[in-house]
């Protein structure tokens, strides 16, 4: 046996054994740069929207890609001036981050006209490349610090993760201390704290001062310019839901808090009308609308959700006139379950209904906080004070899948509202409140004879998110009752606004379906589907054609934006307050007309309903222009309408898709990445063609491996972000849960990975393969896991989601610091500078590719997909094991 031992060149000066004060600056600048990132997705989502601050993690790798190509190109200087250079870029991240932050509020962009308006293209641009500047400067002084302690870089890796790991920790407990406007003071501090390390480590102490006044002049800067300049802390656009209540006349803020669970305001004022699917017929049937009903709430400036204030008993008829009251047009005294509370509308609904009995679950803890408030208190008549109220701290969905108990009416009324009517908002947000499983859950959570109820925003045109509901609700009434699924369904709509459907166990009586249709004419609602129905499918085909023209066509079909013939003026002698049966059949003629004309949204969700429960979906979907698959816990999604077929028609004509802006953009997105790693990957092929080819052997072996391990490990990460909000039912919280538990874990395995240098090339392949066996069964038995520990007290669910990432994370921490040792060992040292690009530029590639993944095949393609590639991973690895043909290595006989 041989070993491979690099002879010592002139000119090139390890940072040798670092110290513990280099490891601790390491590991609070890396913890800086990921605390930025995590701030700056907080500015994202309150200024635009969320989705934008996602793509910060493609900025932040990015910047690392770019500088490992710099630090390749002049590695020679590098190597050189190595202390001045990393004090430089150290001494850059504070400023270049509150300026860059400072200026790109100058430069705001509307996301709602992104396809429209090629302004707003370069506007997103510009604020992209702003943020860039302070990753890449932290991303020069790591790589530096790499560079130059090759020889210890398993111990620097973990460092570098660890720190990251942990400030994602403190970035989540600084969430309830800081605004989204103040927030990036935490990294600034986690900065200034390991640069000041950093020089004391070195004695340096005339830079210990420099670098104490350049980090107070950023804070201070920070805190003190958007005052001085009249630049606003956030430019938050004019678009967002806040926005229109700030600029009410009498528009005026009563409530807000900060947490992890996002920015929660609440706004009042006379302009504010919420009124979710209020019938029409409330302005005949009603001696007069209640006044001032709603204030607003906003959680990161969308929304509004409506809190209705606490009406007095003349005005309480107001509710029989809103689309959650039609459970209770069948069910009297029910015992209910209310799965969201959110503004409680759904929660003051049930108790007027004459509820014996309501339990109400709220996920997110800041609401319940705020209900309970005094200032909400008086808005509401404390309602979360009610006797027959219970309240549920956690996801509705996840209690009513463990619970013994049954009710006579479950409300999924407009939960997760927000999201929904703003379509495209979110370019992917999981909703899974809404999936085939979770309607399952609520079903047998019914009593004999029981009633689910579902509204949701019906605000498109073409239908696309209705029609997902509606397969998702037909599947699971079918795997339910396969031969009863077509009596146990009733749906109604309402044009651009909302659409219900019950769901009863047992299925619906005659006399009931009598009632419902009378209490449906009387509010002037569409019936799309009933028990015994009379569908005329004969022009089906039509209209499925032409919603396809409209997209893809000429666009000229008039027929698809003719509204209904005028209806005649309500029936006066209707009263909707009275009791069901006799005087609802007063009702039944209310605003009737002799002929109307059906609307095509109208004749394709009935034809819908037609498909699902007797056949010939599968055809219908496919024929209809926007993908209408069901959600299931896989593909939680109300999104990615645009079927991938279709994708390159949408580009003469992207102005029809205001609405799906946000998928578009993760496949423009994933373009862009790919364009840039190959370009970031071919560079120092250009810069340095001559030590590339000449002197390094396994190089495309290299690659693949880096490529490799970059792609799999975001994948993971990202993917599971998405897996464990199931759990923690919030993002934000589930990304820094699992963005700390990755980091840490993985640092944790980059310094166990010492003990298997020796025997890397028997032992690494091993832990691939073990990594692949482990995502690929998480991937199948993740979802069942996450459920469970969803019912547990939030703090459980916090230890239990940290520690269940850790056994993949630990072994996915080995691989990189393994091969990077080795390079450094056998004086790969350009490609140890490369590798570290690669790595970065596929792991831009992966975070794009998460979302498109997701939505095509689902989140266990997701790690399906990271498994792979730490397969292919296998292989590649002997190559990092070629001895280079350097003359300045020699072979020392073991």
């Amino acid at each position: 046996m041989a070993a491979v031992a690099p002879i010592s060149r002139p000119g090139i000066a390890p940072l040798e054994a670092p110290r513990l004060a280099h490891y601790l600056a390491v590991g609070l600048i890396a913890g800086a740069i990921i605390a930025l990132q995590i701030a700056v997705m907080r500015v994202f989502a309150m200024g635009s929207w969320s989705h934008f601050g996602s793509l910060v993690v493609s900025l932040a790798m990015l910047g690392f890609s770019l500088s490992s190509v710099v630090i390749f190109a002049g590695k020679g200087w590098f190597d050189r001036h190595w202390q001045g250079a990393a004090t430089v870029a150290l001494l850059l991240i504070g400023p270049l981050a509150v300026g860059s932050n400072l200026v790109a509020q100058t430069v705001p962009f509307n996301a709602i006209f992104l396809v429209s308006d090629p302004q707003q293209k370069w506007r997103l641009l510009a604020n992209f490349l702003l943020y860039l500047l302070p990753f890449l400067a932290g991303a020069f002084f790591l790589g530096i610090v790499f560079l130059k302690s090759r020889t210890a870089f398993g111990r620097v890796y973990f460092a570098d993760l660890t720190g990251s790991g942990l400030a994602g920790l403190v970035v989540l407990v600084s969430l309830y201390l800081f605004a989204p406007e103040t927030i990036i003071v935490v990294p600034l501090l986690l900065w200034a704290a390991g640069s000041l390390l950093w020089f004391a480590a070195f004695g340096a102490w005339k830079s210990v001062v420099a670098g104490a006044v350049v980090a107070a002049l950023s804070i201070a800067g920070y805190l003190m310019l958007p005052g001085l300049t009249g630049i606003p802390d956030i430019a938050v656009s004019q678009y967002k839901g806040v926005a229109y209540a700030r600029n009410f006349p009498d528009g005026k803020r009563i409530y807000r808090s900060v947490s992890p669970f996002g920015d929660l305001q609440v706004y009042a004022s006379s302009y504010m009308h919420f009124a979710p699917g209020l019938s029409d017929n409330a302005a005949f049937g009603m001696p007069e609308v209640p006044a001032n009903t709603y204030v607003g709430m906003y959680r990161d400036g969308d929304g509004p959700e409506g809190i209705m204030r606490n009406l007095a008993p003349a005005e309480q008829v107001y509710f029989r006139y809103l689309p959650m009251h039609y459970p209770y047009v069948i069910k009297q005294k029910p015992k209910t379950f209310v799965v969201q509370f959110g503004g409680g509308i759904s929660t003051q609904a049930a108790l007027n209904a004459g509820s014996t009995s309501v339990t109400v679950a709220e996920s997110n803890p800041m609401t319940l906080r705020a209900f309970r408030d005094s200032v909400l208190r008086d808005v509401t008549g404390n309602i979360l004070a009610e006797p027959r109220i219970k309240v549920i701290d956690y996801d509705g969905r996840l209690f009513l899948a463990n619970t013994a108990e049954r009710y006579d009416v479950i409300d999924l009324s407009l939960a997760d509202s927000v999201g929904l009517s703003n379509p495209g908002g979110f370019a992917i947000s999981e909703k899974y409140a809404y999936t085939r499983e979770a309607m399952l859950s609520y079903i047998h959570a019914l009593a004999d004879g029981g009633v689910l109820s579902i509204t949701l925003w019906n605000k498109e045109e073409p239908p696309k998110s209705v029609l997902k509901l509606y397969s998702t609700v037909a599947e699971a009434a079918r795997t339910f009752d396969r031969q009863g699924a077509a009596n146990d369904i009733f749906a109604v709509s309402s044009y651009l606004s909302t659409t219900t459907v019950l769901f009863k166990r047992g299925g619906f009586t005659e006399a009931e379906i009598k009632t419902l249709r009378d209490y449906t004419k009387s509010m002037s609602w569409e019936e799309v589907y009933y028990p015994g129905i009379v569908y005329d499918g004969s022009g089906a085909q039509k209209v499925l054609d032409d919603y396809r023209a409209s997209i893809f066509g000429s666009g000229q079909d008039a027929t698809l934006t003719q509204p209904a013939d005028a209806s005649a003026p309500a029936n006066p002698d209707c009263d909707p307050t009275a009791p069901a049966d006799p005087t609802l059949d007063a009702c039944a003629d209310a605003g009737a007309d002799a002929g109307p004309q059906v609307l095509p949204a109208t004749a394709l969700q009935r034809m819908t309903w037609h498909a699902l429960l007797t056949g010939g979906w599968e055809k219908l979907a496919n024929d209809y222009v926007f993908d209408a698959r069901a959600l299931s816990n896989d593909q939680p999604y109300f999104a990615a309408y645009v079927k991938v077929a279709d994708l390159p028609r949408t580009l003469d004509r992207l102005d029809l898709f205001q609405d799906d802006w946000g998928y578009l953009l993760i496949w423009a997105t994933l373009g862009i990445a790919c364009i840039t790693a190959a370009s970031l990957v071919l560079l120092p092929v250009i810069f340095g063609w001559r030590i590339v080819f000449s002197r390094s052997r396994g190089k495309l072996g290299t690659i693949l491996y880096f490529a490799c391990l970059g792609l799999g490990y975001i994948m993971v990460e990202v993917g599971l972000i998405s897996r464990f909000t199931v759990a923690l039912a919030n993002p934000t919280v589930s990304a820094s849960v699992l963005i700390s538990s990755m980091l840490v874990f993985s640092g944790l395995g980059s310094l166990f990975a010492e003990r298997i240098f020796d025997r890397a090339r028997t032992l690494l392949p091993v832990v691939l393969l073990t990594v692949c066996v482990l995502l690929l069964a998480y991937g199948f038995y993740l979802s069942p896991v996450l459920d469970r520990i969803g019912a547990y007290p939030y703090a459980v669910r916090l230890l239990l989601c940290f520690l269940l990432v850790s056994p993949p994370a630990f072994l996915m921490g080995m691989p990189m610091a393994t091969a990077m040792t080795w390079l450094a060992r056998l004086g790969k040292e350009h490609l140890f500078v490369w590798a570290w690009g690669i790595n970065g530029c596929f792991s831009v590639i992966g975070s794009a590719a998460v979302p498109i993944v997701a939505t095509s095949f689902g989140l266990s393609a997701v790690l399906q997909w990271a498994a792979m590639a730490y397969v292919v991973a296998i292989p590649a690895f002997f190559a990092v094991l070629l001895p280079s043909k350097a003359p300045a290595l020699r072979v020392v006989p073991a």
